[in-house]
């Protein structure tokens, strides 16, 4: 939050911040509030997976797939083709989208419950399965250099204070791709690509398809035994 922000614009004090970390963040929740932020150049919104007053429990549980310098992007789409059976399989409601540079999110809501620890765990053990069935394209190494080129099923951002790039938000790339939410079946369009839509061509793609993210919002899902 910069401290020239109007009075009437929402924030939230973290009173867990340790010295040199952000105390003070903006609430976005209002047209006006997204339109002084974008006036402000914040080109990139990157959310937390909380609400207050409980931030320590997330409503949603994040997937990311990673590329690596080797990874293509139907890597990528076999990746989250393989998540997108086991999720079906496990009755638990997400969507894709593609993050307007290389890779591919999806997002999991969830009832506030469980913790952090909880649901990173969740998606570990889920993303260990879906690596396990393509091993040739995934490696768990932590630092980029020890990856081989390969993706990693990043887990670690299932935490308090890490972040994804919001739905819809623009990224700080030439032409100005967006973020876009998915529906599932559209990960089997030949003409699919992270960046596919810009902020000049996304608004179009809403007038049309409408958000595919509109039905995970407050939804109340528990994350099932694996």
């Amino acid at each position: 939050m910069p401290n020239h922000a109007p009075d009437w614009l929402d924030r939230w004090r973290n009173d867990d911040a340790d010295p040199g970390e952000t105390e003070w963040y903006s609430v976005l929740d209002s047209p006006a509030a997204v339109a002084w932020m974008a006036n402000y150049g914040a080109i990139e919104l990157h959310p937390w997976t909380s609400r207050r007053p409980d931030v320590h429990r997330p409503t949603w549980a994040f997937i990311d797939i990673d590329p690596g310098e080797r990874t293509t992007f139907d890597d990528v789409l076999v990746l989250a083709r393989l998540y997108r059976t086991a999720l079906e399989h496990l009755g638990v409601e997400a969507r894709p989208k593609v993050t307007g540079k290389r890779g591919v999110q999806i997002w999991v809501p969830i009832r506030p419950g469980p913790s952090f620890d909880e649901t990173r765990a969740w998606v570990e053990s889920l993303s260990r399965a879906v690596g396990a069935t393509v091993p040739e394209l995934v490696s768990w190494a932590w630092r980029r250099s020890e990856r081989g080129g390969l993706a990693r099923l990043d887990d670690t951002q299932n935490a308090i204070n890490r972040t994804l790039v919001a739905p819809y938000s623009v990224r700080a790339v030439p032409g100005a791709p967006v973020s876009v939410p998915l529906t599932w079946d559209e990960l089997d369009d030949p003409d699919l690509r992270p960046d596919r839509w810009t902020i000049r061509t996304v608004g179009d793609r809403l007038a049309a398809t409408g958000d595919p993210f509109a039905v995970l919002v407050g939804r109340d899902q528990e994350l099932p035994p694996l």
